[in-house]
């Protein structure tokens, strides 16, 4: 049979020919480095972007992985393409390679990299190569590719850097003159690889407690623009306190691995003067959490409202006769700065607190009640966070975690539940901190979760009996 094609649909096949030939396409290029030798962000953020969202089923790609990093990188080899859809644009990435000419221009031709990774000029001789990425859309759509597209690229990219990144725990150096050429980061900060192993779902407290500080800490991480709108440094501060050994610092961990935080743990102590510590302060780059570990020590910044004073009844700590840290004025003195309680007040919340965005402030203290009241206020502290004692849940997680919960017979599991429900009854009666439930059981390690639990149980007996002795004696 043969096909009949009348005069009229020629005509409309050759005017949707016609339509599709004439429809006009850009390009953008983006050379890997720019007329002066620098790199150029934009191409190494493409390359990012193009293996993490682009290659999955590629013919071919690069993979790169650099010392000390967790993975392998993909990117686009040269000579071949990848497709992607934004906002249902159709976009073509092709990434070309071409050899110096001596004179004139290839189609991605600017500076290139030289054999030892420096720079050459054009017609610097053969063997230089200069690599580009050629993005092609249709021309009706360019706004959306370089209003829209482009940024989408970059945040993509910079999102990928941060998750693939080694986070550091750095620790304030002592102060001094003179920066040997480093930069302020480099000569106040020294840093170590941080690898804490805690997690929200290790964490030895309150369900309520974590889930409500896990919502709180990621609604933070998205309200930039919300607080921009409503005028606040993009920042939190969070105040940590309970007795010693309650996870105060396995919390500040979690945070730190949830959020994917570097950590800049602050030594009060080694900071001369107010203004070194807005230098630190200053010095602080965004995605970190600022940490200040028993801050009642720190400096003694102690309630100015209480009336007591060196040599009257409240000078010690306790019974014992521990001497508390001297109390500390809140203006520095004449002659000479130091650090000083507006000094710290004004790092918390001054204008000097807004200059890096996106941290989170936490001071820890076992007596949050000697703190100064304008140090706890809203906008300084935005959450108190009370850790206490082990309790019925937080024992359940710390059997968990070390004595694991897998491998037991139908018979030890019964003996499992009985001991660890009579741990809890007493739990209530007996203060034990969730430190001392792990040290008991790490005391029994592999000698299976029955024994580590009578242990505990034998422990917890022994002393509800002493606080029970003591409580007779003190009546008597």
């Amino acid at each position: 049979m043969k096909a009949v094609v009348s005069w009229g649909s020629l005509g409309s096949l050759v005017a949707t020919a016609m339509v599709v030939r004439a429809a006009p396409t850009d390009a953008i290029v983006v050379h890997e480095v720019d007329a002066n030798g620098v790199p150029n962000e934009l191409y190494d953020a493409a390359q990012l972007y193009l293996g993490a969202r682009c290659l999955a089923s590629a013919p071919a790609l690069h993979l790169h992985k650099a010392h000390g990093a967790p993975e392998a990188v993909a990117s686009l080899p040269d000579d071949h393409a990848a497709r992607d859809t934004f906002r249902g644009v159709r976009v073509q990435w092709t990434s070309r390679s071409a050899e110096a000419p001596g004179g004139g221009g290839a189609a991605c031709y600017a500076p290139f990299r030289g054999p030892r990774g420096g720079f050459g000029a054009p017609g610097g001789g053969a063997g230089w190569q200069q690599r580009c990425l050629r993005l092609e859309f249709p021309r009706r759509h360019r706004d959306v590719v370089r209003g829209a597209y482009i940024p989408h690229v970059l945040a993509v990219a910079a999102a990928l850097r941060l998750k693939m990144r080694e986070r550091k725990l750095y620790t304030n150096n002592p102060m001094y003159g003179g920066g040997g050429g480093m930069d302020d980061h480099q000569m106040l900060w020294s840093s170590h690889p941080f690898a804490h192993p805690s997690t929200f779902d290790t964490l030895a407290v309150d369900p309520a407690l974590r889930d409500g500080v896990r919502a709180d800490l990621l609604r933070f991480v998205r309200r930039r623009e919300h607080n921009a709108r409503a005028g606040r440094a993009w920042k939190r501060g969070y105040l940590l306190h309970g007795p010693p050994g309650t996870g105060k610092t396995s919390l500040i961990a979690a945070i730190a691995n949830l959020l994917e935080f570097d950590i800049y743990n602050l030594e009060l102590t080694a900071v001369g003067s107010n203004s070194d510590l807005r230098r630190l302060l200053a010095s602080t780059r965004p995605k970190s959490l600022i940490v200040v570990e028993d801050i009642d020590c720190s400096l003694g910044l102690f309630d100015r409202t209480r009336t007591s004073s060196p040599g009257q009844d409240d000078e010690f700590d306790d019974p014992a006769g521990t001497p508390r840290p001297l109390r500390m004025s809140p203006y520095p003195p004449r002659g000479r700065e130091r650090i000083s309680l507006s000094g710290v007040l004004n790092f918390v919340d001054g204008l000097w607190s807004s200059c890096v965005g996106e941290r989170l402030i936490v001071f820890t203290t076992n007596h949050v009640d000697r703190l100064d009241p304008a140090l706890l206020r809203p906008g300084r502290m935005d959450r108190k966070i009370e850790l206490g004692y082990c309790k019925a849940h937080a024992l359940r997680v710390l059997a968990r975690n070390y004595l694991g919960d897998d491998d037991r017979e139908p018979a030890d599991d019964c003996r499992y539940e009985k001991l660890i429900g009579e741990a809890e009854r007493l739990l209530e009666e007996v203060h034990l901190t969730p430190a001392d439930v792990a040290e008991v059981f790490m005391g029994c390690d592999g000698d299976g979760a029955p024994a580590a639990l009578q242990k505990l149980v034998d422990d917890l007996n022994s002393k509800r009996i002493a606080q029970k002795c003591a409580v007779s004696n003190n009546d008597g």
